[in-house]
Protein backbone atom coordinates (compact mmCIF):
# COMPACT_ATOMS: atom_id res chain seq x y z
CA UNK A 1 0.00 0.00 0.00
CA UNK A 2 1.09 3.83 -0.28
CA UNK A 3 -0.19 6.48 0.32
CA UNK A 4 -0.22 9.97 -1.95
CA UNK A 5 -0.26 13.35 -0.93
CA UNK A 6 -2.19 15.34 -3.41
CA UNK A 7 -2.40 18.52 -1.04
CA UNK A 8 -1.23 19.65 2.47
CA UNK A 9 -1.70 22.70 2.97
CA UNK A 10 -4.76 24.27 5.18
CA UNK A 11 -7.30 26.37 4.57
CA UNK A 12 -6.09 27.86 1.28
CA UNK A 13 -3.48 26.95 -1.12
CA UNK A 14 -0.09 28.51 -0.89
CA UNK A 15 2.43 28.48 -4.00
CA UNK A 16 4.00 25.53 -2.94
CA UNK A 17 0.94 23.79 -1.44
CA UNK A 18 -2.41 22.73 -1.95
CA UNK A 19 -5.01 21.90 -0.09
CA UNK A 20 -6.04 18.71 1.18
CA UNK A 21 -6.32 15.42 -0.80
CA UNK A 22 -5.01 12.27 0.32
CA UNK A 23 -4.62 8.66 -2.12
CA UNK A 24 -4.54 5.97 -0.64
CA UNK A 25 -3.24 3.02 -3.37
CA UNK A 26 -3.67 -0.90 -3.02
CA UNK A 27 -0.62 -2.05 -5.04
CA UNK A 28 -1.94 -5.94 -5.28
CA UNK A 29 -5.37 -4.90 -5.62
CA UNK A 30 -4.54 -1.91 -8.69
CA UNK A 31 -7.16 0.98 -6.99
CA UNK A 32 -7.20 3.86 -5.24
CA UNK A 33 -9.19 5.17 -2.20
CA UNK A 34 -9.35 9.13 -1.77
CA UNK A 35 -9.39 10.82 1.28
CA UNK A 36 -10.93 14.66 0.94
CA UNK A 37 -11.22 16.34 -2.15
CA UNK A 38 -9.96 19.83 -1.67
CA UNK A 39 -9.95 22.42 -4.62
CA UNK A 40 -7.95 21.32 -7.75
CA UNK A 41 -7.37 17.86 -6.79
CA UNK A 42 -8.03 16.59 -10.34
CA UNK A 43 -5.00 19.00 -11.52
CA UNK A 44 -2.90 16.83 -8.55
CA UNK A 45 -4.17 14.15 -9.99
CA UNK A 46 -2.66 14.75 -13.34
CA UNK A 47 0.82 15.49 -12.32
CA UNK A 48 0.89 12.66 -10.50
CA UNK A 49 1.15 8.20 -11.25
CA UNK A 50 -2.57 8.38 -10.08
CA UNK A 51 -5.05 7.36 -12.71
CA UNK A 52 -8.79 8.55 -12.36
CA UNK A 53 -9.92 5.41 -14.00
CA UNK A 54 -8.42 3.48 -10.56
CA UNK A 55 -10.62 5.24 -8.16
CA UNK A 56 -12.86 3.52 -6.31
CA UNK A 57 -13.79 4.89 -3.19
CA UNK A 58 -14.21 8.61 -1.88
CA UNK A 59 -14.37 9.80 1.84
CA UNK A 60 -15.22 13.35 2.81
CA UNK A 61 -13.59 13.90 6.37
CA UNK A 62 -15.98 17.18 6.02
CA UNK A 63 -17.24 19.44 4.17
CA UNK A 64 -15.24 23.04 4.69
CA UNK A 65 -14.48 23.91 0.74
CA UNK A 66 -10.88 22.96 1.39
CA UNK A 67 -11.45 19.44 1.55
CA UNK A 68 -14.81 19.35 -0.38
CA UNK A 69 -14.86 21.96 -3.32
CA UNK A 70 -12.41 19.86 -5.71
CA UNK A 71 -15.52 17.04 -5.84
CA UNK A 72 -17.36 18.35 -9.07
CA UNK A 73 -14.40 18.70 -10.87
CA UNK A 74 -12.76 15.29 -10.67
CA UNK A 75 -15.78 13.42 -10.95
CA UNK A 76 -16.78 15.34 -14.19
CA UNK A 77 -13.64 14.82 -15.74
CA UNK A 78 -13.15 11.45 -14.91
CA UNK A 79 -16.72 11.22 -16.52
CA UNK A 80 -15.44 12.80 -19.61
CA UNK A 81 -12.40 10.32 -19.68
CA UNK A 82 -14.56 8.01 -20.40
CA UNK A 83 -14.57 6.09 -17.04
CA UNK A 84 -17.08 3.69 -16.64
CA UNK A 85 -15.71 1.74 -12.94
CA UNK A 86 -17.92 2.34 -10.09
CA UNK A 87 -17.63 5.08 -7.86
CA UNK A 88 -18.48 5.37 -4.28
CA UNK A 89 -18.50 8.68 -2.06
CA UNK A 90 -18.62 8.40 1.88
CA UNK A 91 -19.62 11.57 3.74
CA UNK A 92 -21.12 13.31 6.50
CA UNK A 93 -24.93 14.92 6.20
CA UNK A 94 -24.77 16.67 3.54
CA UNK A 95 -21.97 15.19 1.36
CA UNK A 96 -24.57 14.10 -1.11
CA UNK A 97 -26.63 17.14 -1.49
CA UNK A 98 -23.24 19.20 -2.23
CA UNK A 99 -22.61 16.51 -5.13
CA UNK A 100 -26.52 16.57 -6.33
CA UNK A 101 -26.89 19.93 -6.20
CA UNK A 102 -23.36 21.13 -7.88
CA UNK A 103 -23.94 18.88 -10.83
CA UNK A 104 -27.44 19.90 -11.69
CA UNK A 105 -26.64 23.67 -11.33
CA UNK A 106 -23.63 23.72 -13.21
CA UNK A 107 -25.47 21.63 -16.01
CA UNK A 108 -23.18 18.56 -15.06
CA UNK A 109 -23.08 14.59 -14.89
CA UNK A 110 -21.40 11.33 -14.61
CA UNK A 111 -21.49 8.50 -17.15
CA UNK A 112 -20.02 5.86 -14.40
CA UNK A 113 -21.98 4.20 -11.52
CA UNK A 114 -21.87 6.57 -8.80
CA UNK A 115 -23.41 5.69 -4.81
CA UNK A 116 -22.99 8.76 -1.93
CA UNK A 117 -23.14 7.43 1.42
CA UNK A 118 -23.97 9.64 4.15
CA UNK A 119 -22.65 8.25 7.41
CA UNK A 120 -21.80 8.71 11.20
CA UNK A 121 -19.71 7.00 13.91
CA UNK A 122 -18.88 3.79 13.72
CA UNK A 123 -18.70 0.91 11.04
CA UNK A 124 -18.01 2.31 7.64
CA UNK A 125 -17.84 -0.19 5.58
CA UNK A 126 -16.23 -4.51 4.85
CA UNK A 127 -14.82 -5.40 1.84
CA UNK A 128 -13.59 -8.35 2.83
CA UNK A 129 -10.39 -6.99 3.02
CA UNK A 130 -10.19 -4.43 5.05
CA UNK A 131 -12.79 -2.24 7.51
CA UNK A 132 -13.27 1.51 7.16
CA UNK A 133 -14.66 3.32 10.87
CA UNK A 134 -15.27 6.19 11.36
CA UNK A 135 -14.75 8.33 14.71
CA UNK A 136 -15.93 11.65 15.11
CA UNK A 137 -13.45 14.85 15.75
CA UNK A 138 -13.32 18.29 18.00
CA UNK A 139 -14.01 20.78 14.63
CA UNK A 140 -16.33 23.54 13.99
CA UNK A 141 -18.37 21.72 11.94
CA UNK A 142 -19.35 17.67 12.08
CA UNK A 143 -16.03 16.05 10.88
CA UNK A 144 -14.92 12.51 10.98
CA UNK A 145 -11.39 10.48 10.91
CA UNK A 146 -10.98 7.27 9.49
CA UNK A 147 -8.97 3.94 10.64
CA UNK A 148 -8.60 1.53 7.76
CA UNK A 149 -7.89 -1.72 9.28
CA UNK A 150 -6.85 -5.01 6.98
CA UNK A 151 -7.95 -8.16 8.42
CA UNK A 152 -5.76 -10.33 9.71
CA UNK A 153 -4.05 -13.24 6.95
CA UNK A 154 -4.64 -16.68 7.78
CA UNK A 155 -1.12 -18.00 8.89
CA UNK A 156 0.97 -20.30 6.17
CA UNK A 157 -0.96 -23.92 5.75
CA UNK A 158 1.18 -26.85 7.68
CA UNK A 159 1.81 -29.43 4.59
CA UNK A 160 4.02 -31.74 6.42
CA UNK A 161 1.32 -32.20 9.48
CA UNK A 162 -1.59 -32.67 6.90
CA UNK A 163 0.50 -35.20 5.07
CA UNK A 164 1.83 -36.83 8.43
CA UNK A 165 -2.00 -37.35 9.29
CA UNK A 166 -2.57 -38.98 6.24
CA UNK A 167 -4.88 -36.09 5.03
CA UNK A 168 -4.63 -36.15 0.87
CA UNK A 169 -4.27 -32.77 -1.33
CA UNK A 170 -7.48 -32.00 -3.09
CA UNK A 171 -9.96 -29.32 -3.72
CA UNK A 172 -10.60 -28.84 -0.02
CA UNK A 173 -6.50 -27.69 0.43
CA UNK A 174 -7.78 -24.06 -0.27
CA UNK A 175 -10.78 -24.43 2.12
CA UNK A 176 -8.47 -25.49 4.92
CA UNK A 177 -5.97 -22.64 3.91
CA UNK A 178 -9.04 -19.87 4.67
CA UNK A 179 -9.49 -22.12 8.47
CA UNK A 180 -12.12 -23.67 7.33
CA UNK A 181 -13.39 -27.41 8.30
CA UNK A 182 -14.20 -29.80 5.66
CA UNK A 183 -15.44 -33.45 5.26
CA UNK A 184 -13.34 -36.19 3.44
CA UNK A 185 -14.65 -38.73 1.03
CA UNK A 186 -13.88 -41.08 4.20
CA UNK A 187 -16.02 -38.94 6.46
CA UNK A 188 -13.48 -37.58 8.23
CA UNK A 189 -14.15 -33.80 9.89
CA UNK A 190 -10.95 -31.62 9.19
CA UNK A 191 -10.53 -28.57 10.62
CA UNK A 192 -8.40 -26.34 8.96
CA UNK A 193 -7.72 -23.81 11.81
CA UNK A 194 -5.80 -26.37 13.72
CA UNK A 195 -2.79 -27.26 10.48
CA UNK A 196 -2.62 -22.92 10.06
CA UNK A 197 0.66 -21.37 11.85
CA UNK A 198 0.56 -18.24 13.54
CA UNK A 199 -1.86 -15.39 11.32
CA UNK A 200 -0.18 -12.04 10.06
CA UNK A 201 -2.02 -9.04 11.91
CA UNK A 202 -3.21 -6.72 8.98
CA UNK A 203 -2.13 -2.94 8.40
CA UNK A 204 -3.53 -0.44 10.02
CA UNK A 205 -4.06 3.27 9.02
CA UNK A 206 -5.51 6.27 11.06
CA UNK A 207 -6.58 9.23 8.48
CA UNK A 208 -7.56 12.24 10.68
CA UNK A 209 -9.92 14.81 10.02
CA UNK A 210 -9.36 18.64 10.74
CA UNK A 211 -9.39 18.41 14.94
CA UNK A 212 -8.66 19.59 18.40
CA UNK A 213 -7.76 17.63 20.76
CA UNK A 214 -10.29 15.34 21.46
CA UNK A 215 -10.05 11.49 23.85
CA UNK A 216 -12.00 9.70 20.50
CA UNK A 217 -8.20 10.40 18.96
CA UNK A 218 -6.49 7.38 21.18
CA UNK A 219 -8.69 4.80 20.03
CA UNK A 220 -8.99 5.94 16.03
CA UNK A 221 -5.02 5.95 16.54
CA UNK A 222 -4.75 3.09 18.56
CA UNK A 223 -1.11 0.91 17.73
CA UNK A 224 -1.79 2.17 14.47
CA UNK A 225 1.30 1.52 11.30
CA UNK A 226 0.80 5.16 10.31
CA UNK A 227 -0.98 8.03 12.12
CA UNK A 228 -1.63 10.95 9.26
CA UNK A 229 -2.76 13.64 11.27
CA UNK A 230 -3.57 17.62 10.50
CA UNK A 231 -0.83 19.76 12.46
CA UNK A 232 -1.94 22.95 11.80
CA UNK A 233 0.14 25.46 13.71
CA UNK A 234 3.16 25.72 16.08
CA UNK A 235 2.63 25.04 19.57
CA UNK A 236 2.95 28.81 20.43
CA UNK A 237 -0.11 29.30 18.21
CA UNK A 238 -2.45 26.36 20.41
CA UNK A 239 -5.00 28.90 21.56
CA UNK A 240 -5.83 30.29 18.29
CA UNK A 241 -5.37 26.79 16.95
CA UNK A 242 -7.89 24.88 19.16
CA UNK A 243 -10.69 27.68 18.80
CA UNK A 244 -10.79 26.78 15.47
CA UNK A 245 -10.80 23.30 15.86
CA UNK A 246 -6.81 22.09 14.82
CA UNK A 247 -4.25 21.20 16.63
CA UNK A 248 -0.42 21.97 16.80
CA UNK A 249 3.15 20.30 16.61
CA UNK A 250 3.05 19.30 19.78
CA UNK A 251 -0.52 17.73 20.69
CA UNK A 252 -0.21 16.12 17.30
CA UNK A 253 2.55 13.78 18.53
CA UNK A 254 1.49 13.18 22.00
CA UNK A 255 -1.45 11.66 20.34
CA UNK A 256 0.74 9.68 18.19
CA UNK A 257 2.98 8.73 21.28
CA UNK A 258 0.07 8.09 23.24
CA UNK A 259 -2.17 6.38 21.02
CA UNK A 260 0.95 4.07 20.06
CA UNK A 261 1.18 4.52 16.58
CA UNK A 262 4.44 3.04 15.10
CA UNK A 263 4.93 6.23 12.75
CA UNK A 264 3.69 9.62 12.47
CA UNK A 265 2.96 11.45 9.20
CA UNK A 266 2.07 15.33 9.90
CA UNK A 267 -0.33 17.38 7.20
CA UNK A 268 -2.63 20.16 6.78
CA UNK A 269 0.18 23.11 7.71
CA UNK A 270 -0.74 26.57 7.43
CA UNK A 271 -0.46 28.35 4.38
CA UNK A 272 1.81 30.64 6.76
CA UNK A 273 4.72 28.16 7.06
CA UNK A 274 6.91 28.38 4.08
CA UNK A 275 9.32 25.75 2.98
CA UNK A 276 11.80 26.90 5.12
CA UNK A 277 9.81 27.23 8.00
CA UNK A 278 8.64 23.40 7.87
CA UNK A 279 12.00 22.24 9.60
CA UNK A 280 10.33 24.39 12.99
CA UNK A 281 7.63 21.93 13.06
CA UNK A 282 8.97 18.96 12.55
CA UNK A 283 11.54 20.00 15.20
CA UNK A 284 8.42 19.90 17.71
CA UNK A 285 6.64 17.36 16.48
CA UNK A 286 10.13 15.05 16.78
CA UNK A 287 10.67 16.39 20.17
CA UNK A 288 7.97 14.70 21.58
CA UNK A 289 7.40 11.38 18.83
CA UNK A 290 10.50 10.96 16.78
CA UNK A 291 8.96 8.61 13.84
CA UNK A 292 7.58 11.93 12.45
CA UNK A 293 7.91 13.09 9.26
CA UNK A 294 6.13 15.81 7.20
CA UNK A 295 3.91 15.53 4.34
CA UNK A 296 4.69 17.31 1.42
CA UNK A 297 3.02 17.74 -1.83
CA UNK A 298 3.02 14.81 -4.35
CA UNK A 299 5.65 12.89 -1.67
CA UNK A 300 4.56 9.30 -1.86
CA UNK A 301 5.05 6.67 1.16
CA UNK A 302 5.12 2.97 1.17
CA UNK A 303 3.25 1.45 4.22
Amino acid sequence: MQLTFLGTCAGTPSLQRNVTAIALTFSQRGDTWLFDCGEATQHQYMRSALKPGKLEKIFITHLHGDHVFGLPGLLTSRSMGGSMTPLAIYGPPGIQEFVETTLRLSGSFVTFPMTIHEIGAGLVLDDGEFTVTAYPMAHVIECYGYRIQQHDKPGWLDAERLKADGIPSGWWMQRLKRGETVTLKDGRVVDGSAYLGPATPGKAIAIFGDTGPTPDALALAANVDVMVHETTLEHAMAEKANSRGHSTTIQTATVAKEAGAKRLIATHFSSRYSFQQMALLLAECQSVFPNTELARDFAVFDI
